[in-house]
């Protein structure tokens, strides 16, 4: 039996349970058991590469860190929009990875490179980029700080000042040790140190970092921002993305982009600047009835909520508490939870009773409170599911509340 008959036979085995079998003669059984591993989960994470035949997929470590295919479609706009207002039609990716992000970006351009440290990942790359539909990769194998510096030294007394459109760079946030680590400084390459570089020599740079990075410290390291992007996939934050262009002036605006992969959620745009308050909800307003909005990750993440509500002429419950109303129902595809009020109360006991009845289940959530939802719950002895949705939260008149909605 030959590999790639082996693989066929057994991709949808259980790869535990093979491991512990003796496989046929002619058969390498750790190359087929990564292979089989890594369509499995190219299966759920990226369904258009598992429908590819032959196609050579990475240890385990890499594919749980590549990029899920709706994020890489995701940036591949990005960059397509980007490579429009470029003279030049040029790709590169200096922390080339499994080639996830690289595959959908570099679509489109007349020059595509794909930088990458891993000799074993570059001979991936080598085999999988042609099956994907990316013929004119150039794959390099070396690190990126000295891919950059071949390429200054290259231009030296040469007119090809940012004659690459976009690099893109996705910087490892493992410390050698392997401790996650997630400051711009402590990632590799660190890109606080090279983004000079990377701007002399390409039009834009997008840098994809950690979604727990703090977004006002990253604009603090980074120059030349034009954009930042929080991608959320069904509701949990992915990944900022952030990117800078050589073009860039210092009173130039800074665009959000809040995407929610995955949902019916539109992408939110705003002016990353102060935000504009929307207006407070009178405490004794009569609350039953009125659609209650809680924003999504992406925009919470962004800390635009504000903005959000203002554009969506929202009223909020409390400065602090990132729940907004309104007596019209928004649009379907507003970038957040959507629900109908049925019933307010205090924390009182009577208040408690009335409002849950018999009621022992509930989806609980917890804003500008000061309980945790798991405290919350075992003091209204209350488990978590059903079909209801309690918000316990803090009024504008600085008393707590909780609130009993349907999902819209």
């Amino acid at each position: 039996m030959t590999n790639e008959e082996y693989i066929i036979t057994n991709r949808e085995a259980d790869v535990r349970s093979l491991a512990l079998k003796k496989v046929p003669e002619g058969v390498n059984a750790l190359w087929c058991l990564q292979q089989i591993e890594g369509y499995q989960i190219a299966k759920k994470k990226l369904p258009h590469w598992a429908d590819v035949k032959d196609l050579w997929y990475p240890p385990r470590l890499s594919m749980e860190q590549c990029s899920s295919e709706q994020a890489a479609e995701y940036k591949q706009h990005i960059v397509q929009r980007l490579a429009a207002q470029c003279r030049h039609s040029q790709f590169t990716d200096i922390t080339g990875g499994f080639g996830v992000d690289f595959s959908y970006m570099a679509k489109g351009f007349d020059k595509a490179i794909y930088v990458e440290q891993q000799e074993q990942l570059c001979l991936a790359a080598l085999h999988n980029m042609p099956l994907l539909g990316i013929p004119n990769a150039v794959v390099r194998n070396m690190d990126s700080a000295t891919y950059l510096e071949e390429e200054t030294a290259r231009r030296e007394g040469q007119d090809t000042a940012n004659d690459v459109s976009i690099i893109y760079t996705d910087p490892a946030r493992r410390s050698v040790s392997g401790r996650k680590t997630i400051a711009i400084e402590d990632c590799t390459p660190n890109i606080a140190e090279l983004q000079h570089t990377i701007l002399s020599i390409a039009t834009y740079a997008v840098i994809k970092l950690s979604p727990m990075l703090d977004i006002t410290q990253a604009l603090r390291t980074l120059k030349g921002v034009s954009e930042i992007h929080i991608v959320s996939l069904k509701g949990e934050c992915k990944e900022l993305l952030f990117v800078l262009s050589s073009k860039a002036g210092e009173n130039d605006g800074i665009t959000c982009h809040c995407a929610n992969l995955g949902t019916r959620d539109s992408l939110f745009r705003c002016t990353y600047s102060t935000n504009s308050a929307p207006q407070l909800l009178s405490a004794d307003a009569n609350m039953t009835g009125m659609a209650l909005y809680e924003p999504n990750a992406s925009i919470m993440k962004a800390g635009v909520q504000d903005k959000f509500a203002t554009a969506y002429g929202l009223q909020k419950l409390h400065p602090m508490s990132h729940l907004y109303v309104s007596h019209n129902t928004a649009p379907d595809d507003i970038p957040a939870r959507r629900f109908r009020i049925t019933a307010v109360s205090d924390f009182s006991k009577s208040g408690i009773k009335e409002i849950l009845g018999s009621a022992r289940q509930g989806n609980l959530t917890v804003r500008n409170f000061p309980s945790t939802v798991a405290e919350l719950r075992k003091r209204l002895k209350i488990k978590e599911g059903g079909s209801e949705y309690l918000f316990a939260t803090t009024l504008s008149n600085g008393k707590h509340a909780l609130i009993k909605c349907c999902a819209l």
